[in-house]
């Protein structure tokens, strides 16, 4: 019998498709976020972000709030991408110049700088700002006292930043607890990741002109810390920078103190205030008043989940050599 004909064997892949698809598998691995993504690149990466921390909070021990604070007006708007860290020019008005933004306080962008800085001599253009800024956060919310949780390393920096972007997509000290909880919602977290978020206000402060128009009108208040919030702030008019605790029993700990002072009218904002009226919101806080343990456990299982929002990899952002300018 005749042979069929064989057919002919394939043609070996031209260079081209070869190359696609090397830089294809290197785009996905290079987009791929890990624990120890800087394990190769940059040894050093844990020591470095340590030591500037520690130095920072020993110095500053408001850095710890204002850092934690500085991670959310990142993150929270636009995914995390180190674009809050952006100065404007110019041409541009850069995130931090919106007005919500102004009363952010320098020693978190101070503390940036230093561990920038400090990187980029030991492992050049390495180390994203958005994965030390993600870093910087958690290693301070448990250096006073809060929960461990892992940071996933990978994060690309933004190449943009603009001021109009972030309008209405973080939230107001006067803000009603529907429009806090759709902000929340818009960004894919449900009302008890809210609140164990909102459980950061355990540390740091809020400026007077942030909550001194409510007191006389909001019977929420406890009477007596609603006279001495009105003394502290009394010569707000003439200075702006006067601020007060936002947990007045352990400010600079850590804690569940913040839930446990809502119901006896301790709370500082209007927005507090609405976490412990509002029925779907003051189980929460009921439940975290009780229970410091699981408080920590949401709050740490949130912020992991905020860590990776809306974050950029791979292509889609860049290695800034200055966290404060695109590159």
């Amino acid at each position: 019998m005749p042979m069929a004909p064989s057919s002919p064997p394939p043609s070996p892949p031209s260079l081209l498709v070869v190359l696609f698809l090397l830089s294809s598998i290197a785009l996905l691995c290079e987009s791929r976020l890990s624990l120890d993504y800087y394990s190769k690149t940059c040894p050093s990466f844990n020591q470095i972000m340590q030591e500037t921390i520690t130095n920072k909070q020993i110095t500053s021990p408001t850095t710890a709030a204002g850092t934690l604070r500085l991670f959310f007006h990142d993150c929270l708007p636009n995914g995390c991408d180190g674009s809050i860290l952006i100065s404007s020019t110019a041409f541009n008005k850069a995130e931090r110049d919106a007005d919500i933004n102004l009363s952010l306080p320098g020693d978190p962008f101070d503390l940036i700088v230093r561990a920038k800085t400090a990187l980029e001599l030991s492992c050049p253009n390495t180390v994203s700002c958005a994965d030390i800024l993600a870093v910087a956060a958690r290693d301070l919310v448990t250096m006073v006292g809060g929960p461990y949780y892992n940071v996933l390393l990978g994060r690309k920096d933004s190449r943009f930043s603009q001021a109009p972007s972030i309008e209405g997509k973080l939230p107001k000290p006067n803000m009603d607890m529907s429009h806090i909880i759709n902000l929340f919602a818009a960004s894919g977290f449900n009302i008890q990741e809210m609140v164990a978020l909102s459980g950061a206000h355990t540390i740091g402060f809020s400026h007077c002109k942030e909550f001194i128009s409510n007191i006389g009108n909001d019977t929420n208040y406890n009477p007596r810390f609603a006279q001495a919030l009105k003394q502290a702030c009394s010569d707000y008019p003439k200075n702006p920078t006067l601020s007060v605790f936002n947990d007045i029993m352990t400010p600079n700990k850590f804690d569940n103190l913040y839930f446990q002072n809502l119901p006896k009218g301790l709370g500082l904002l209007n927005s507090d205030h609405g976490l412990n009226n509002d029925p779907r919101t003051k189980p929460f806080v009921e439940l975290y008043a009780k229970d410091q343990n699981k408080f920590f456990q949401d709050f740490a299982t949130a912020m992991q989940k905020l860590s990776v929002y809306g974050i950029k990899t791979g292509s889609n952002g860049e290695i800034r050599r200055r966290c404060d300018a695109v590159n």
